[in-house]
């Protein structure tokens, strides 16, 4: 069984490599949101935020790293993961992640507008669901929304000059 310590370690290692997927999504003109699908301490799926370069408004982080997972696994369930996602997931990506059978969902900011895994919706641990999902927010949550931060503000710049 896992100590605190090493369960906040692996949860921080995690999170710089979805980081690191959400700084390939901004360097495509992306919103920089990424994650990263583990089981048995292996990344199984990894995804970052691609709606526009795509024209997929599904193309969320969170449903790429499940996609990419479930063709690994030839297997639409994806029993005993754990989702690292810099942002909290939208109603969309919940769905996903209640019908995947993820077992936890780890993220980094809050999404105070569409967030729904308890900023807006709590739809993860409703008990209306055959499935719940262990959650945990706030993993590297500075740096998170410091990313965000960033990128939309240097949009703003770009739409004034």
């Amino acid at each position: 069984m896992q100590n605190n310590d090493d369960r906040e370690a692996l949860d921080v290692f995690w999170m710089q490599r979805a980081i690191e997927l959400a700084k390939l999504a901004e360097s495509r003109g992306e919103v920089p949101v990424g994650a990263v699908l583990v089981k048995d301490d292996q990344i199984i799926g990894e995804g970052y935020n691609s709606p526009i370069s795509e024209s997929d408004p599904t193309a969320h982080a969170e449903i790429r790293a499940l996609r990419d997972a479930a063709q690994r696994m030839g297997n639409y369930r994806l029993l005993n993961t754990s989702l690292y996602v810099t942002l909290e997931p939208c109603l969309m990506c919940v769905g996903a992640i209640v019908h995947a059978r993820i077992a936890e969902v780890v993220f980094g900011a809050s999404e105070p507008k569409t967030g729904a895994a308890g900023s807006v919706f709590d739809v993860l641990t409703s008990p209306a669901h055959n499935h719940n999902v262990a959650l945990r927010g706030g993993v590297m949550a500075d740096e998170c929304a410091m990313l965000l931060t960033e990128f939309f503000q240097k949009r703003r710049v770009k739409a004034d000059q």
